[in-house]
């Protein structure tokens, strides 16, 4: 599925609650390895939906061996559709930056490698000002460089599918993510 028709089909969703179609947002994350970053975004209220996947390389619909290659230039990445009424941008942004060394290169963690790169990457001109200035607060913060790519997002293809909701499945499984940052992110915005 390419990056326009996934916008597409997520951009309205049924509100059941209150019988109307809500405006739903897209912004993609990448935080080191995807199967954390994933389980914690998806913890805070507003978030309806998350997808792992491959973003900005420069093949068509890679596999994870060949991510983990290095040579495809794919970062792993978390897809975030979220209900602006519930939760900004800005405070996702926020929350996102919590849970990564910004200015670790190609690393967090144990994970290593490009495809561990950190990034910000956005599908909508007008989410670039609010990313800038969370971006731009939080390097004045930290006073060094910023090892995070804050751009547009070029392409997205979806990880397979064991990748999907991995800490779900498997709740024993590796994370780079302490578990401390699960439990603050589902008490950060109620």
């Amino acid at each position: 599925m390419s990056v326009k028709t996934c916008v597409i089909l997520t951009m309205l969703r049924f509100d059941k609650e209150n019988d109307k179609y809500k405006k739903m947002k897209e912004i993609y994350f990448a935080g080191g390895c995807f199967w954390g970053t994933e389980h914690y975004l998806k913890q805070m209220r507003g978030v309806k939906e998350t997808q792992v996947g491959y973003a900005n390389g420069n093949t068509k619909a890679p596999t994870y061996r060949e991510v983990c290659s290095g040579s495809t230039g794919f970062a792993e990445t978390v897809r975030v559709v979220y209900d602006p009424e519930v939760i900004t941008l800005e405070f996702l942004t926020d929350m996102y930056f919590k849970s990564i060394d910004p200015t670790s290169f190609d690393r967090q963690g144990n994970d290593i490698g490009p495809q561990y790169r950190t990034g910000i990457y956005f599908i909508d001109a007008e989410d670039k000002p609010v990313l800038q200035k969370v971006y731009d607060r939080v390097q004045r913060e930290v006073g060094d460089w910023l090892a995070v790519e804050l751009k547009p997002l070029d392409n997205f293809y979806e990880a397979e599918e064991y990748h999907q909701d991995y800490l779900d499945k498997n709740p024993n499984g590796y994370c780079h993510l302490p578990r401390s940052m699960f439990r603050m992110a589902r008490e950060a915005n109620r």
